[in-house]
């Protein structure tokens, strides 16, 4: 027994010696809210002086699928983009897309024009646009549309 009441005189010393000591409530404010604020980087291929140019857009938001990165192509240059010289041969009747993986390295664009009505600068931005929403590499686009096939091709430019 006292073996008993000398370890629990000890154990009372040593915690009685730790140097805690009770407090109040300690606030710290309110916890963080809202939305995280994320930064989203996406490439275009738009036209500047009758070539490909590839265009770096960044964003706060959700991740984009690759069709809505085409969407973005379709919709042209920004105002800024406009004023560097850049423009698109990628027609706002294009849209909306969808992209299919195929086999391993392989991408179809399905678009809602006649693919083979596009010029051949249209089908490289497409391709390239597409190229680029894709982490495999080399990868080969085929466009679709109305009935019509282009391709499949390779993007000249990836970034």
């Amino acid at each position: 027994m006292r073996t008993g009441l000398a370890a629990g005189l000890v154990a009372l010393v040593a915690v009685a010696g730790c140097g805690v000591r009770p407090s109040g409530v300690i606030t710290g404010g309110d916890p963080p809210s809202g939305a995280v604020a994320r930064s989203t980087a996406i490439t275009l291929y738009l036209v500047k002086n009758g070539r490909l140019s590839a265009v770096t857009r960044r964003f706060g938001g959700r991740p984009l699928f690759p069709a809505d990165t085409l969407t973005l192509l379709a919709a042209g240059p920004t105002a800024e983009e406009q004023a560097d010289g850049l423009t698109s041969d990628v027609p706002p009747t294009a849209g909306p897309f969808s992209v299919t993986a195929g086999p391993a390295g392989h991408v179809v664009v399905t678009l809602s024009a006649a693919a083979g009505d596009l010029s051949a600068l249209a089908v490289e931005q497409i391709v390239c646009t597409a190229a680029a929403t894709t982490p495999q590499s080399p990868v080969q686009v085929t466009v679709v549309g109305a009935g019509q096939r282009v391709g499949p091709r390779n993007c000249p430019r990836r970034p």
